[in-house]
This record gives C-alpha cells, structure tokens and sequence, in this order.
C-alpha cells in the first residue's frame, strides 16, 4: 500500500474519481490545500465528500513554489511519500515540481510547465515540426492588431495559461480582438489565486472534426489508449457540448491522429503522464490544438472504462508510483459510450428551479448516468465548459449509437427557471458550512485542527500539529 500527496484537485468529477482509484488499489492519501473552501463551495449531494477519503487534510500556499517544496521537503520527512499527484491543471508543474524535489516519479517539470502553458506548447511543438495552427504571442493590443492581420481573420484568441476555454473566442475582425482583450485584461488572477500571464495567444482558426487521443506514457514508451470525439458549440466561444469513445474515424485518419499526439507528447518531452490531447482533423492534416498532462475531464476517462475496462484514474496513480498501469483492453458489452452537456442557451438566465422532462429521461434504459444541477443554481449563459447544467451518458452494446441516444436524451430536458436572487448564495454557503461539519466530525481532531488553519482559525503560515517548523 502506497502514500501519496494529492496537490490540489478538481471540484468536478476528477474530485471522485482520484480518491476511488486511489482506494480501490489500496493506497491512502494526503491531501493538500491553500483553500479548503474551494472544495466545499459545491458539496456533493449524492454521497460523501471526497476528501473524506483522506488520511490528512493539510493547509499551505501551494501557489508559491518558495513555501510549498520546503514545506512538502519536510512533510516527507515525517509522513513518507511515494507519488505526488493532481488532477488540476493550474498545479501539474507544481506537482513534478515536488516530485522531482522529494525525488519521487514524475514528469519533467520543464515537460509539464511547457505542456501547462499554450504559448510554450506552440514554440515547442513548431521547432519539432508537430503540426499547428499558425500562431503569435502578443505582449500588447499593438501586438496583437499587427499579428491578427498577419494571420488573418477570422482568428482565435486564447489566453496562454487558463483552461475549460475560458476566454478563448472567435473573432472576425478587430473590434472583436479588442472586445476579446479587454475581457481577458479584466480577469488577472485565475480561480486559484495565481496571478496570470498577461500576453495574449493569437491563433489561426481551424476547420475540421475535433478529437482528444488519450495516452499513457511510463518508462520512456508512449502507449495510446484510444481517440475521442467532441462537438463543440456556443460560438464565438468554444464549448465542448458532447464526447463518443471511441471516435468514430477511419483507421488512417485515427493512425494519423495518434502518431500527431504521440509526436507532439516527444517535442515536449512528456513521460511519466497520463496525456489528453486535443487535435483539429482539418482538410490539410492533423493538427494539434493542445496537450494536457493529465487525464481528460469532462468525464471521457468514465467513457474510457466503460468501452475498454481501463481505468484512465488508476493509471494516472500508477505512473506517479513509477509503476507500469495495466492497459489491458478487457470486454466490457460495451461498443460506444458517450456524453452530452446541457448547455444554457443565450437567453437563458435566473435560478434554476429543476429540470422538465426529467423523470422520463431517468427511466430511459439507455441512460448509465444522469447528473443535473440543483434546485438554487444561478444560470447565465455559457462562454466555457463551466456552465454546464448537467449531462446524460449512455452506452451502446451494438456499435456507434451512443452518441445519438445521448443527445436525443438531453433535448428531452429543459431548465425551469425563476429571476435571479440572492438565495442562490444562501443554499451554496449552507451545503458548504454543513460539509465542513461532517468532514471535521469524520477526519478527527488532528486533521481538524488542520482544517481549522484552511478555514481562518490561524495564519496560512502556520504549522499542523507533528510537522517539524
């Protein structure tokens, strides 16, 4: 049985997925924040909080490298680790950063920090010769006005270090750059606290079916799990409305959508890592949009398993144990499994009051999961892949209809809405007072008092109990 050091996570369904990987292969964990909060803001309504699962629940600055390798440096020392690990995209360098510090398995922190930043992955992957789209980092709007008519319009612009297409917009002209800019000039500091890079990626736009090749890379060898497909909406901003696995492709087009992922994963030097990576297959060839080091979100590595018995989560362990994951395709019944998003349309806004249409869905045999938002929600139109209201997953045992059944499932759902108000905030801080009460009455007073450092009882500077100042 193995310790781990979980480094920050997601709220969304990684949140689960990590700890039940990690118990299902008998390991334990210790999980480390600067804000407890975070997790706590959405608590779960279906079964316990995930970070139930842990053995300790510790506070630091895991923002600032200067605080959090000294303070992990003399974690290890007392709590012994044997991996370090996250599934949040804004701390995988600070993960191979702790890593490579306690020298444990991991990524290359050059890899993941190149991998983890846009304009780094265009730079690389251009040197090696891995397909992209023409592109410009931009300092200024001066910059940017000269780069966008270099391009040519219709164009994408992307900030260099978010994710869930926050902020990434279509833009045909350049009013609508500087619409874009200004927006993202307004939003300097990410959901975590990290103060953003201020540039500015311009991109060229495109065309063609998008795919995600899901990889595995341990001891040098880069292994391709298989290829999802995406649809995209929400234009002018890219929304992802749906996945199938496996992609629906020909053998040459999906050998030629891998060997580009696989290259791309060679330019940046990527190992030890599980990989998403996201490629445009346009008239001219693959090209590569972006590379993930870690699993897929939005749960593709549930339709993962579910078509292919591999465990997406429990690799992503293994590889941070330096151990090889079982690949292993095993037959399941299941030929296609897919998920669709419901999205909030343009002119959908208030507080969510439930779902019509609901019980009919639930019924359907093809459904394998449905989740929705809860009754308070406030709704607003969607410019990323954070305002979804829910998903249906389906599966099919007798080819490529998954992807059908799910969205004919999701049209037969429709938000109830009421006008916004501030009860929305009041039902949010309820569920998380109330999820901070059970995880202190279940962790126990060592960890609680840790909580109590997360939760404003002392000063984030301060040190839980047993860890040597």
């Amino acid at each position: 049985m193995a310790h781990l050091l979980v480094i920050e996570s997601w709220v969304g369904s990684m949140s689960r997925l990590l700890p039940r990987a990690l118990g299902e292969s008998g390991h334990r964990f210790t999980f480390l924040t600067r804000d407890l909060h975070h997790y706590l803001r959405a608590a779960p309504v279906d079964g316990p909080h995930p970070l139930l699962a842990a053995e300790n629940i510790l506070t630091v600055d895991t923002n600032d490298a200067a605080v959090l390798l000294p303070y992990a440096e003399r974690l290890h020392g007392l709590l012994g680790f044997d991996g370090v690990l996250s599934s949040c995209d804004y701390y995988l360098p600070q993960v191979a950063r702790v890593a490579h510090r306690l020298g444990l398995p991991g990524a290359a922190p050059g890899a993941v920090e190149a991998a983890c930043r846009k304009d780094l992955t265009r730079r690389m992957l251009a040197e090696a010769g891995v397909p992209g789209p023409a592109y410009a980092l931009c300092a200024d709007r001066e910059q940017a006005r000269a780069a966008a008519r270099a391009i040519g319009y219709p164009l994408v612009v992307k900030p260099v270090d978010l994710c869930a297409g926050m902020f990434v917009r279509e833009v045909v002209d350049e009013t609508e750059l500087l619409v874009a800019i200004r927006a993202l000039e307004a939003f300097p500091v990410n959901a975590r606290g990290q103060r953003r890079e201020p540039a500015v990626l311009l991109e060229e736009l495109l065309t063609g079916p998008e795919v995600s090749v899901e990889t595995v890379s341990a001891g040098g060898a880069a292994h391709v799990v298989g290829i999802t497909d995406k649809s995209v909406g929400g234009a002018p901003a890219f929304v992802e409305t749906g996945h199938m696995f496996p992609a629906a492709l020909e053998p040459a087009e999906a050998r030629a959508a891998a060997d580009t992922a696989l290259a791309a994963l060679a330019a940046l030097g990527l190992d030890q890592v599980v990989a998403h990576t996201e490629i445009k297959l346009t008239p001219g060839g693959p090209r590569v949009v972006e590379v993930n080091p870690r699993p897929a979100g939005n749960r593709i590595t549930e339709l993962v398993r579910r078509v292919t018995g591999v465990d997406l989560a429990a690799a992503a362990v293994d590889v941070a144990l330096g151990r090889q994951p079982d690949l292993a395709v095993r037959s399941t019944g299941v030929t296609s499994a897919a998920i669709a998003f419901l999205v909030p349309e343009g002119g959908q806004a208030g507080l969510l009051d439930g779902f019509d249409g609901e019980e009919v869905v639930r019924r359907d045999p093809a459904v394998v999961e449905l989740a929705l938002a809860g009754a308070g929600r406030e709704v607003r139109p969607a410019t990323s892949n954070n305002e979804y209201l829910g998903h249906v997953m389906t599966a099919d045992s007798g080819g490529a209809g998954a992807r059908g059944a799910a969205e004919r499932l999701l049209a037969g759902l429709t938000p109830r809405l009421t006008a916004a108000a501030a009860a929305g905030a009041a039902v949010a801080d309820t569920e998380a007072v109330e999820a901070v009460e059970d995880i202190e009455d279940a962790v126990g007073t060592a960890v609680g008092a840790a909580l109590g450092v997360a939760l404003g009882a002392a000063s984030a500077e301060a040190e839980p109990a047993g860890v040597p100042a």
